[in-house]
C-alpha cells in the first residue's frame, strides 16, 4: 500500500506570510532539492550535515526563483520515517508554487491530502489514532480540545486499546491451549476465571464508551441553537454570548430570516451558536424558509436555547416551540424580566409542564453568566476542566468499541452457558478484530483512504 514515489507538497497555508514551506518525502526528496538548489559555500545538500539548515538560493535552470533555508532529514529518523527535504522559501503564492512546480519537474508528484501522515502510519511511526489525532490537533478551536489531541497524539487512546487486547489474547491464548494441548500441564481455563477476564473487558470497553459524548463535546464543540418567537431576544441573546453585536437588533419581528452561527469559548469549551429565524407561522416566502432552516438546525443539535417572551401572553407558536425541544437537551429561558410579566406562574407551568426555567433580561451581561453556567452544569456538572481521563471522540472508533462490545457480550452468554471453549475462540476473535481496526492493526484500503482524505495537503 506504500507509494515508493517521492511526494511534494506546500505545508504551509496559501496567502502572505513570513515564510512558506514545501515538503518532500521519498528515496529521491534529496537528489531533486539538491538539483534546484545552489548554497551560499562550500556544501551542497547531498554531503551536508544531517538536519542542519543551509542557506542558499533556488534556481530554475540559471534563473534565480528565491533565497531560501533548506533542511534535509535522513530515514529512519523522520515524520515518514522516508529522507524527507523542507525548503523555506518567503511567504506568498507565488514562490511556493514556483518552488513546488520545480520540485515535480524534477520527478516528485504532488502529494495526496494527508500522505505524509499516512506514510508515517504504514511505516509504523504512529498507529491509527495517532494519526488521526494530528488531524484533531489541526482543526482544534479550543484549548481543551488541543489538549486531547495531544494525548491522543502521545498515544493514550492506542495504550489504553492495547491493553484491553492483550487481556483479549490472553484469554484466546488460554482457551487454544486448553483446546489444542487438553493433557499438557497448563493452566485450566475454568469458567469462573474466563468470567473474570471477560467482566474486566466488559468493564473497560464500557467506559470507553461512555466517555465517547463528552470526548466528542470536547473535540467539536456543543452545538447550540437559539429558538423562539420573532422579536424574543434571540439575536440580544447571541449578541451577549458573543459579546459582540453580531446580529442586527430591532423591535421589528421577523428581522433575523436566515441562520447565523458564530463560536464562543466557554472556559476551553467550543460553543458553536446558531440563531434561528423566529419560529411562527407567516405567509412571507423568505422568512417562511428562514423558519424551515431553524426548525432543520434542531436535528442536529446538541443543546436548545428557548427563549420566551415574559412580557406577552403565551400563544400557539410558543406552544409548538415546547413541542420542537420535547426530546433535545434544553436550557429555557422566560426573557424580558426587566419589563412588566404578561404571564403568571400558572400560565408558564401550563407552557413547560415540569421544566425548569430561568427567569432573566438577556441585554443584561450579569444574566448572560447565569446561561453560561447552565450550560457548564447542565453538560460538565458546573465546571469545565481538563483531565486525565481518556476520550474518545470519533464515531469510527465508537462503532468499532461497539462492535467489540457486542462480541464480548457474547462470549460472556456462552461463559455463563458453559459452551465449547472453541465457540468463545470465536467471539474473542472478532473482539480483537474491533479493537484493531481502532489503531489500524486490522484494517482497509477503504478506510485508510476515508481517514486521510480529511487530511490537508502537505500534512
Amino acid at each position: 500500500m506504500i507509494n515508493n514515489e517521492t511526494i511534494s507538497a506546500i505545508s504551509t497555508a496559501t496567502g502572505e506570510a513570513g515564510i512558506g514551506i514545501v515538503r518532500m518525502s521519498g528515496d529521491r526528496a534529496i537528489e531533486i532539492a539538491n538539483n534546484i538548489f545552489k548554497p551560499i559555500g562550500k556544501k551542497s545538500l547531498d554531503i551536508s550535515e544531517n538536519r542542519k539548515l543551509l542557506y542558499g538560493h533556488i534556481y530554475d535552470g540559471s534563473k534565480l526563483v528565491d533565497e531560501v533555508l533548506i533542511v534535509k532529514m535522513e530515514a529512519p529518523h523522520t515524520y515518514t520515517r522516508e529522507d524527507v527535504v523542507e525548503i523555506y522559501c518567503h511567504g506568498g503564492i507565488i514562490s511556493v508554487r514556483k518552488i513546488l512546480n520545480l520540485t515535480l519537474d524534477r520527478g516528485a508528484v504532488i502529494a495526496e491530502p494527508g500522505e505524509f501522515t499516512k506514510r508515517a502510519f504504514l511505516n509504523g511511526r504512529l498507529d491509527l489514532t495517532q494519526a488521526e489525532a494530528v488531524i484533531d490537533l489541526i482543526k482544534s478551536k479550543s484549548e481543551i480540545s488541543y489538549d486531547v489531541s495531544i494525548r491522543q497524539l502521545e498515544g493514550s487512546l492506542s495504550g489504553k486499546i492495547e491493553e484491553i487486547r492483550e487481556r483479549v489474547m490472553a484469554m484466546t491464548a488460554l482457551i487454544v491451549a486448553n483446546i489444542d494441548f487438553p493433557e499438557d500441564e497448563i493452566v485450566e481455563a475454568t469458567y469462573k476465571s474466563l468470567d473474570e477476564d471477560a467482566n474486566y473487558i466488559m468493564d473497560n470497553l464500557n467506559e470507553l464508551i461512555e466517555n465517547a459524548n463528552r470526548g466528542k463535546l470536547l473535540r467539536d464543540g456543543i452545538n447550540t441553537v437559539i429558538l423562539g418567537k420573532p422579536n424574543v431576544g434571540k439575536s440580544s441573546l447571541l449578541n451577549g454570548l458573543l459579546r459582540d453585536e453580531r446580529a442586527i437588533v430591532t423591535d421589528i419581528p421577523g428581522t433575523t430570516r436566515d441562520v447565523i452561527t458564530d463560536y464562543v469559548n466557554l472556559d476551553g469549551i467550543l460553543l458553536k451558536i446558531t440563531d434561528t429565524a423566529g419560529i411562527r407561522d407567516t405567509e412571507d416566502k423568505v422568512e417562511k424558509i428562514g423558519v424551515d432552516l431553524a426548525k432543520k438546525s434542531i436535528e442536529d443539535s446538541d443543546l436548545i436555547i428557548a427563549i420566551f417572551d415574559s412580557s406577552r401572553p403565551f400563544d400557539d407558536d410558543d406552544r409548538e416551540i415546547i413541542k420542537l425541544i420535547e426530546s433535545k437537551k434544553s436550557i429555557v429561558l422566560m426573557n424580558k424580566a426587566d419589563l412588566k410579566r404578561a404571564v403568571s406562574e400558572e400560565d408558564i407551568k401550563d407552557l413547560l409542564g415540569d421544566r425548569n426555567y430561568l427567569n432573566i433580561s438577556v441585554v443584561s451581561q450579569g444574566e448572560i453568566l447565569k446561561i453560561e453556567d447552565e450550560i457548564k452544569e447542565l453538560f460538565f456538572g458546573g465546571e469545565i476542566k481538563e483531565s486525565s481521563d481518556i476520550y474518545v471522540n470519533n464515531l469510527r472508533h465508537v462503532r468499532a468499541l461497539k462492535k467489540a462490545r457486542d462480541s464480548m457480550y457474547e462470549v460472556k452468554k456462552d461463559i455463563k452457558n458453559e459452551m465449547f471453549l472453541d465457540l468463545l475462540e470465536v467471539n474473542l476473535e472478532d473482539v480483537l478484530s474491533s479493537l484493531g481496526e481502532i489503531t489500524g492493526q486490522t484494517t482497509t484500503e477503504d478506510v485508510l483512504d476515508k481517514v486521510f482524505s480529511e487530511f490537508c495537503i502537505g500534512k
